[in-house]
């Protein structure tokens, strides 16, 4: 006689998965513990033990996936927003380690992020493994393993929790998208300027430059 499998009532089904995240590759989804069923200890347990990360959504762990170039592309914005705050004292700069607990069990990694000091009580960087806020600028470089309704999914978390801007990076288009909402957003390509708006005022980066090979 056959047996019917019986979920915990949390878990999730691979039918969840795709509503969440759409047709994201299953390798990314961690399944120890059971999709739906991770916490915020099992994000830090990964990236203390396994140096892994991964993003907290639902109970589920993602693992954020960068390639060579779109870890370039990362830093080197970074590099260059660094800079800029070395002669304009507005806030720090995280990288892709910096993760952001934005609500209770929703934690957010950015590629780069930007912090004003209005956002740090005292302008002290915490010590904790979560920064217990949202950034004023998030970026996310777009790797081929990402998909649009994860991506999707990725701003509607991001202005729910008040961060300001959020910089979409397309290696392969050339491309920056500047959201200012889910809904509004400007592309900006190789000929354009990237500006930093209300959020680092003064800043200004030649996309040409930034995507030309090093």
């Amino acid at each position: 006689m056959a047996h019917v499998t019986e979920l915990a009532p949390d878990t999730c089904t691979v039918v969840d998965l795709a509503d969440r995240f759409g047709p994201i590759p299953l390798c990314r989804i961690r399944h120890d513990p059971p999709p739906g069923l991770a916490s915020e200890d099992d994000v830090v347990e990964l990236h203390d033990h396994e140096d892994r990360l991964y993003e907290l959504i639902d109970g589920i762990l993602v693992e954020k996936t960068v390639g060579a170039y779109e870890s370039y592309l990362a830093v080197w914005l970074g590099h260059l927003l660094c800079t800029f705050l070395q002669e304009n004292d507005l806030g720090i700069v995280l990288g892709a380690d910096g993760m952001m607990r934005l609500s209770p069990g929703l934690v957010r990694i950015p590629d780069v992020s930007f912090i004003s000091w209005e956002r740090l009580p005292d302008r002290k960087v915490p010590r904790t493994p979560f920064f217990d806020l949202a950034p004023d600028l998030a970026v996310e470089v777009i790797s081929k393993s990402n998909t649009r309704k994860e991506m999707d999914r990725k701003l509607a978390d991001y202005f729910a929790a008040a961060v300001r801007q959020v910089w979409y990076v397309y290696p392969d288009a050339r491309e920056v998208h500047v959201y200012t909402s889910p809904e509004q957003f400007t592309v900006l390509g190789e000929q354009d300027t990237l500006t930093g708006g209300d959020v680092l005022p003064d800043f200004s980066l030649n996309l040409q430059q930034f995507f030309a090979e090093p």
